[in-house]
Order: structure tokens, then sequence, then C-alpha cells
């Protein structure tokens, strides 16, 4: 049993809790809780190891047993110890390191998410379990955005990251990727996306919280489409706008 704040294994998960540079250096991140780690494992996800307490529920032991048996690195952690590693009050008793593996982009992709400015994990997260629930085949993560692979990200993403090709990349690429395709900036300015047609492949821009989309991704954008609403809200919270938009595209396909 780990017991020391020395270990190496301890050392590396609370690393990776802190700043995006130390998840490029590693080429790992974390997943905390029992649904994550079902989730990697189901994906096949690369694991570099697994640390559990005696918090863990009898679906956790469960889930230990199967990783266990496919020989992937399990230790048990004194309980005080993987708590102080949890970002949530309580811990589940359970996270894992992970291997840095993307899901390559489809060749001719149809609908692609591209979170601009984006910098609440929470809403990032959203975007992304929206993206993976409506269809979206490939994310694109701009240099401005958050770090997709943050805990409060991955957590967020509710198993996301295990099922979605997710990239970050700067503008050029993006540029790259989304040739020829119909590309959607959300802007109060546009018009209504009850009467735009999202049939055709697009790729579908979602501005920031605070100050909206940035210059780059007007500048690639070539159609706007905004949201009607009836009260006096001023605006949505991003990942609440992109999530009807994302629907509103999945659910005209789906109509033909």
């Amino acid at each position: 049993m780990i017991s020391s704040n020395q270990n190496l294994k301890i050392k590396l998960a609370r690393a990776l809790t802190g700043r995006p540079k130390e998840r490029r250096k590693a080429e790992a991140f974390l997943a905390e809780g029992v649904r994550l780690v079902e989730e990697a494992f189901a994906a096949s996800w690369p694991f570099r190891f697994v640390l559990y307490s005696d918090e863990l529920s009898e679906r956790g032991k469960k889930l230990v047993e199967k990783l266990e048996a496919k020989k992937i690195d399990v230790e048990k952690v004194e309980s005080s110890l993987l708590q102080s590693l949890s970002e949530t009050e309580t811990s589940q008793g359970i996270l894992a390191i992970l291997n840095d593996f993307r899901f390559p982009i489809p060749e001719s992709p149809k609908f692609i998410l591209i979170p601009d400015s984006i910098r609440d994990p929470g809403n990032l997260g959203t975007l992304l379990r929206t993206a993976d629930a409506a269809g979206v085949q490939a994310g694109l993560i701009p240099p401005e955005t958050t770090d997709v692979l943050a805990p409060k990200v991955v957590r967020a993403g509710m198993g996301a990251h295990f099922r979605l090709p997710i990239h970050s990349v700067t503008w050029d690429e993006i540029k790259s990727r989304v040739q020829g395709m119909k590309i959607f900036l959300a802007d109060m300015e546009g018009p209504s996306c009850w009467e735009t047609d999202f049939r055709q492949p697009l790729a579908l821009i979602v501005g920031g919280e605070a100050e909206g989309a940035s210059e780059q991704a007007r500048k690639l954008a070539n159609a706007s489409v905004n949201i009607p609403m009836a009260g006096k809200t001023e605006s949505l919270n991003a990942a609440v706008a992109g999530s009807v938009l994302m629907f509103e595209v999945m659910r005209q396909r789906l109509n033909g």
C-alpha cells in the first residue's frame, strides 16, 4: 500500500492536477471516479496506472478486478493520501493516470465543433459531452481555450474524451481541417438557427463566456447563427448555447 507523499506515482498524479505544461511534459492526464475509469477501460484507452483506496464502492471493486485481469498496474493507497489528490469534496476512491492518446479525425467529417476562447473548464467539458451526444465527429481546440485535459474538463466531459476525437491545434491547422465546410459562428447578430440549413458539412464555432469569439474565429467563419430568445436575457451560457445549436444540427439531419 502506498502511504508516502514522496511516492513517484503520487508525485505524478499531483503534477497532473496542476498546470497544462505538466500534462504535456508527462504526456498523460488524470481521470477521477468510477464512471470515468470505466469509460476509459471500455474504450481500451492506454493506462499508466490506477490508484484506489478503501472508500471504493462495490462497483468500483469489480472495476479493479477487471483492470487487474487485464494486467493494468493497480495499487492501493491510503485514503487520506488519495483524497489529497482529489478535486471533489469526497473522493470516490479511485483515479487513473492515462496516456495522452487521441482518436484520429475522420477523413471527411460532416460536423466539427470549435470551442473558441472557452476558459471555464465546466463549460468546455459540457460542450464536449454534448458534442458526443449530438453526433459531432471531432472537437478542434484552439490555443485560447482552456486545456482540454485538465481534470475538471475531463470530469465535466463525462467520458466524451474516450469516444470523441479531440485535438488541441493551431488556427492554421483548424483552417486546413475545415476546408470546404460551412463554418458557422454562434453570434447574436446572425440569422435564426431555426431558419438555417445545417444539413451540409459544417463546423460550429462557439465563442467564450466573457468576450465572445476571437478575431481568428471571426476571420475563419463564413456564416453566423443565433438562438432567438423570448425573454429579456441578453445571452446564454456558452455551454448552453452550444448545446442548443448542436442538437438543432442533429434534429435537422435526423429529419432529413
